[in-house]
């Protein structure tokens, strides 16, 4: 067990879900420890469990909780259709920091949101309208598209599912989460964890 919600060098955030399964947010161990105080996981999962340690008391005895890596709440299941937010950070880790012309790998400065058909020609700025692109790619295309810029496109760009984008939103996800999320994955990409 680790304190402090570090696991083989990295700091971990609990999944939370909504008592149906479905991803809610990334919690802090503080806000997961909350939830569990306030009796509201009503179910939990994975293997690993991280032990927080709290205060002594009078008979010399330290409190402690064990907190899972997955939890699922209580409280009242929304069923509104998932939108996700498009920004270059999931963009670009959803492309797996690759460009989807030349397929090199490059940092978040070195790439860029390429309209396969550009605003100038009436493109949308949406996720199956999107890939990530390096500088060079995405000025030799200029307000093209691929098809009249002569160049083929690596995959085919698409709208993250919750799991796929509760996925894109942590960089540092362990085993059990991941399994969890994966279960879910559309296939469009191939993805692993931390």
């Amino acid at each position: 067990m680790a304190e402090y919600m570090l696991y083989k060098g990295m700091v971990v955030s609990i999944l939370r879900l909504n008592k149906t399964g479905l991803p809610l947010s990334w919690l802090s161990r503080e806000e997961a420890a909350t939830l569990y105080v306030k009796e509201q996981v009503v179910w939990s999962l994975g293997d690993e469990q991280f032990r927080l340690h709290g205060g002594i008391n009078r008979c010399g005895e330290r409190s402690y909780l064990d907190v899972a890596p997955i939890i699922a709440c209580d409280g009242s299941v929304r069923s509104h259709p998932f939108a996700p937010t498009l920004s270059n950070r999931f963009l670009f880790r959803r492309d797996g920091h690759r460009c989807m012309y030349c397929g090199f790998q490059f940092s978040d400065s070195q790439l860029t949101r390429d309209h396969i058909i550009p605003k100038v020609q009436g493109g949308a700025d949406c996720w199956n309208n999107v890939v990530a692109a390096c500088q060079r790619c995405n000025h030799h295309k200029g307000g093209r598209t691929p098809e009249q810029a002569s160049m083929e496109l690596l995959a085919v760009p698409f709208e993250p599912n919750l799991f796929e984008f509760m996925y894109l939103a942590n960089r540092q996800i362990l085993g059990d989460q991941m399994e969890y999320l994966q279960s879910r994955f559309s296939g469009q990409r191939i993805w692993e964890a931390a």
